[in-house]
């Protein structure tokens, strides 16, 4: 009788910390590799800097404007006159998207202003402009 006492008072016990640190660094781990997996697909622009410069999370459709004076939205290059109606169409696909105008420093004022009045005229209502945060001294 005394051999099966001691055969239920030794039974293996069921860690559970170290498995819930396991998972939790399985999740970190993850989590950090779908970062580098992403690809930044933005033409690359010359940013003034700001220094209430912010990242924004929602939903965003990028307007560039290069050093020349071109205006792209998402890769694909688009006359001034048919901006309005690019953007008509994003609007139509739902939801409230964020605008993100991206000009370069050395592109021209007037430039901006008439990209600026298109988003306006499509009816676009959250427009960002993108900046790089300034360095502090």
């Amino acid at each position: 009788m005394k051999l099966r006492s001691l055969r239920l008072e030794n039974q293996p016990e069921l860690m559970i910390i170290p498995m819930i640190d396991i998972i939790f660094f399985l999740l970190v781990f993850f989590m950090m590799s779908t970062l580098y997996m992403v690809e930044q697909r933005t033409i690359p622009v010359n940013l003034p800097q700001a220094s209430s410069a912010q990242a924004d999370a929602a939903r965003s459709l990028a307007i560039s404007i290069t050093p020349e004076g071109r205006i792209l939205v998402e890769q694909e290059e688009i006359p001034l006159e048919l901006l309005r109606k690019r953007v008509q169409a994003e609007l139509s696909k739902g939801g409230d998207p964020v605008f993100v105008l991206r000009s370069d420093k050395r592109a021209e004022y007037g430039k901006v202003v008439a990209v600026l009045d298109e988003l306006k005229l499509a009816g676009v209502r959250r427009v960002a402009i993108a900046t790089e945060r300034k360095a502090n001294p």
